[in-house]
């Protein structure tokens, strides 16, 4: 090799070795900048869990990867969504208002107590810090009782055996307030506190003469038990549901289709949303970008197909009955939309 030649290859070396030793920290900076996003859902075996899953999947683009525009995820840039497994609604609540999650999966009522500080949540102060970014899809509330059974009014559980959910848990303040409301009473009928697997159990064995639930339609634990034993659902509904979709910011009259379980009709309902809640502390900016990235058309056929519910998250019905305010990077991305006034109310369209 010539003597220019030589210099030329060490020319083109040193510019290549510059430009790899360049890279490294301005890869390592992007890298750095990575944000891991939890949202705190529920049981593994729940609806809670794979919705999540699904947005965070949503919400996640990576560094590095594909564009948007280029078929890649459409989510926010530099973010990851994770899933976080917990207790359900109550206690992600509890993690939220300590620090520990930024968001989650949280039934609309009890959404609406923490914030207020009253039923589950009136022996302590209220979590103000609480924000919505979408109410996501309805949870009916099922009285469960055996196709058998005598059982045809809510009025007819006086005096029966029901379980009413398990302690400290939506379903239980839910059960009260429909007994109360169809002149029952709470201590109208004998309680068992349970939740909704080991109660299926129990009115499967005849241990029990009805059982509340609230929870997405079809719910896996009222599926299995319809599978072996012939079910039916009691309706709620005439002026008492009204009276209590209207007392109740975070009610709403609800259907259960015929069939959403075995040999099931038709029946009316009341139901709460599930809803995704954020701190109140979290940054504007990236809630609008969460929200935008929940949004996107991109994103439509994840949510169809992703899980049953998915396909019930609905930019149209994001604003239902929200257990808190909007989050302000959710209400502009909303108001941006044209889903909202100038005064903050949702548009009718």
């Amino acid at each position: 090799m010539g003597p220019q030649r030589f210099r030329r290859f060490i020319r083109v070396i040193t510019l290549l070795v510059t430009a790899a030793l360049t890279s490294v920290p301005a890869a390592r900076a992007a890298e750095s900048n990575m944000q891991f996003f939890q949202i705190g859902t529920g049981a593994s075996s729940g609806t809670y869990f794979p919705i999540g899953g699904m947005l965070a999947k949503a919400i996640s683009h990576p560094h590095g990867s594909r564009a948007c525009e280029a078929g890649g995820s459409c989510g926010v840039p530099n973010l990851i969504g994770v899933v976080q497994s917990t207790e359900g609604s109550v206690d992600n609540i509890r993690r939220m208002a300590s620090g520990q999650l930024p968001s989650a999966l949280v039934q609309g009522d009890v959404a609406y107590w923490a914030h207020t500080g009253t039923w589950l949540f009136e022996d302590s102060p209220p979590v103000p810090g609480l924000r919505a970014i979408a109410n996501l899809f309805p949870e009916a509330i099922h009285i469960v009782v055996r196709a058998t059974s005598d059982i045809r009014t809510v009025e007819d559980l006086k005096g029966r055996k029901v379980a009413v959910g398990a302690p400290g848990s939506g379903t239980r303040v839910d059960a009260q307030f429909i007994l109360e409301a169809y002149g029952v009473g709470f201590d109208g009928v004998e309680k068992v506190q349970l939740n909704a697997g080991r109660a299926a159990d129990r009115l499967r064995d005849g241990e029990l003469d009805a059982v509340f639930f609230v929870g997405g339609t079809p719910a896996s634990a009222i599926t299995s038990l319809a599978e072996t034993t012939a079910i039916r659902l009691i309706p709620v509904d005439g002026a008492q549901a009204v009276r209590l979709a209207h007392r109740y910011p975070y009610l709403a009259r609800h259907t259960i289709p015929a069939e959403a379980y075995p040999g099931v009709d038709t029946t009316q309902t009341l139901a709460v949303g599930a809803q995704w809640i954020v701190r109140a502390d979290l940054n504007d900016e990236t809630v609008y970008a969460l929200t935008k990235a929940l949004w996107h058309p991109s994103n439509r056929s994840l949510l169809d197909t992703g899980h049953p519910k998915g396909r019930l998250i609905r930019k149209q019905t994001a604003l239902d009955r929200l257990g808190v305010p909007l989050h302000p990077g959710a209400r502009r991305y909303y108001a941006d939309q044209g889903l909202l006034t100038d005064d903050g109310a949702k548009a009718s369209n």
